[in-house]
């Protein structure tokens, strides 16, 4: 006899796969002819690389980006045969073999990284597919100005590479007047000009809306796939993809003057009413957030934000609404992930990529719908 458990759990964060095909196809219609790449480092920004990963595949993805070595190795599974897995950071020394093993490409950011993969190449007797990665600006990774001088002066250096790809990053693409913007679309397109022929990619998601003049042969979108907003201080064209529900613990009642929390930084200036949900810092919810939805009424946080939990001020429901194991938005339809990222002090893809895997996981597909379908779960050549 099969005996069903109790849903135990304290949170579930919700992922609408949907949505990220919807965001992905709003964003190739956006760059036209140029090919849409995507970025699945951190694990697909904390949403799972190995669920992500498939879906953009069914709408013709066939260029991802992951950080590290071990993601791509990871990330080789789960995309097609023939999509190539490029590794923004490059390789560190002597893991060249594995990342070949693996049919990775890296992006070459330095000299010695180019060297060290022109090495393997020669040593393999063929061509070892690469990226170069140059630095217009952001002085945070790629090719210096003077490394790029050396390598358009002794061309040999690329000899055994099969270049895919020439790249860049924006360093302040959300805000579209910066003019960064085109200082650095300026200075790639000079550096291009010095090296051999290779499609080109300078647009990450916020690159995207600056227009036609940036986007090249290929953009790398990231965080808009997962829904959070491209343009600063502009309203967001994409679809909202995670939602974070929180169970209630326990209730209770408190007076005018009792304090709730660690350091008793909060009073109630009266009759108050208060929950506790299951959902802490340890989830990777920042402390200095303020607010809960149960449907349209707003539950303010109370105190500090626990390790495990949050005491929320329930006083603006009907005696009665909230029970243990009742059901409050944290990240939803009133509340996105931008807003609770505004209110910590940080941006969306710090909350994105800090939610802990202790939340229950459900996996959405299709059209929404009051029964929707779940899956739960703890370079153009």
């Amino acid at each position: 006899m099969t005996t069903s458990l109790p849903d135990a759990s304290g949170a579930t964060l919700i992922v609408d796969l949907a949505a990220i095909r919807e965001n992905y196809r709003a964003l190739r219609r956006r760059l036209g002819g140029t090919a849409c790449g995507a970025v699945l480092k951190a694990d697909a920004y904390g949403l799972g690389a190995d669920r992500v990963a498939p879906v953009l595949a069914a709408e013709g993805c066939r260029h991802f980006f992951v950080a590290h070595l071990e993601e791509g190795i990871a990330l080789r599974p789960h995309v097609p045969e023939a999509a190539e897995v490029f590794v923004l950071h490059g390789l560190m020394p002597g893991c060249e073999d594995i990342a070949s093993a693996h049919r990775l490409t890296p992006v070459l950011n330095s000299l010695e990284q180019v060297e060290a993969w022109t090495a393997l190449a020669r040593r393999l007797g063929r061509a070892l597919p690469a990226a170069l990665q140059l630095d217009t600006g952001m002085s945070r990774m790629g090719l210096s100005p003077a490394e790029l001088d050396r390598i358009a002066d002794e061309p040999q250096r690329l000899a055994s590479l099969g270049l895919r790809l020439v790249m860049s990053h924006l360093a302040c693409a959300e805000r579209q007047d910066h003019p960064a913007n085109n200082t650095q679309r300026l200075r790639f397109d000079v550096a291009r000009r010095r090296l051999p022929s290779a499609p080109a990619s300078l647009a990450n998601s916020s690159g995207i809306f600056l227009g036609p003049d940036f986007h090249y042969d290929m953009a790398r979108p990231g965080a808009s796939l997962y829904g959070l907003a491209p343009v600063s201080g502009a309203a967001n064209p994409l679809r909202p993809v995670v939602r974070l529900q929180a169970r209630i613990v326990q209730l209770r009642g408190i007076a005018a003057g009792d304090g709730v929390g660690y350091g008793l930084t909060w009073r109630a200036t009266g009759p108050t009413r208060i929950a506790t949900a299951a959902v802490g810092y340890a989830d990777g919810f920042p402390r200095s957030t303020g607010m809960a939805h149960l449907g349209d009424v707003a539950l303010p946080v109370a105190g500090t934000v626990s390790m495990d939990s949050i005491t929320l001020d329930a006083s603006a429901l009907p005696e009665g609404a909230l029970r243990p194991g009742a059901v409050v938005d944290l990240i939803g339809p009133h509340r996105s992930v931008d807003a609770v990222a505004a209110d910590a002090g940080t941006i969306g893809y710090e909350i994105l990529t800090r939610l802990g895997r202790r939340f229950r996981r459900e996996y959405r597909d299709g059209q929404p719908s009051p029964s929707p379908a779940l899956v739960l779960e703890g370079v153009p050549s």
